[in-house]
């Protein structure tokens, strides 16, 4: 069984100075970021996939086969995101992907989902850094979502709770895209 993708792309990209879902994707600028996320987490095998929107979602072109939802209280931050999105699956785990993180490759997402269940807490890792994608096991949905407040997601959890690092330096680059490349 597939395992769930959940792309976080509600914000109004303010440091970017505009909403990173419609910013285009480096070395492939007619896909806009929130479209590399969806053909990251599917070339994974990751299914369904989840895009949550808010910042300008109207402005966001159809997504065929995506479960869109549109978070409403976007603006208090990914938290808000985060939560609204595991609201919307019912699975055993899920991975975890912002829509700023284009360097993120296929390869990097079923290196961190293998294997992933109820008890899976997960992340990957650059040069010891934590980073995405994150893969979160049912069983922890509930404690993530009462930390996720504000613009933080999942790392308040993370930081009380024992979990699996997983370098993937070898196969991703796990930079955030949070201002336009020069």
């Amino acid at each position: 069984m597939a395992i769930p993708g959940l792309l976080l792309a509600a914000g109004a990209g303010r440091r970017y100075g505009m909403p990173k879902a419609l910013v285009p994707t480096p070395g492939d600028p007619d896909l806009l970021l929130v479209e590399h996320g969806v053909r990251t987490l599917r070339e994974a095998g990751c299914g369904p996939v989840v895009a949550v929107l808010g910042a300008e979602a109207r402005r966001v072109p159809p997504l065929p086969g995506v479960i869109v939802v549109v978070n409403a209280d976007w603006a208090s931050g990914m938290g808000s995101s985060l939560r609204a999105g595991l609201a919307a699956l019912s699975a055993d785990a899920v991975v975890v992907l912002p829509v700023d993180t284009p360097w993120i490759t296929p390869e990097a997402v079923q290196r961190v989902a293998e294997g992933a269940g109820p008890q899976t807490l997960r992340v990957a890792t650059y040069d010891g850094r934590q980073g995405h994608p994150v893969v979160l096991g049912h069983d922890h949905w509930a404690g993530v979502a009462e930390l996720a407040i504000g613009d933080v997601g999942a790392r308040p959890y993370l930081k009380l709770h024992d979990h699996e690092r997983v370098p993937c330096d070898d196969i991703a680059d796990g930079t955030d895209l949070d201002v336009p490349l020069a």
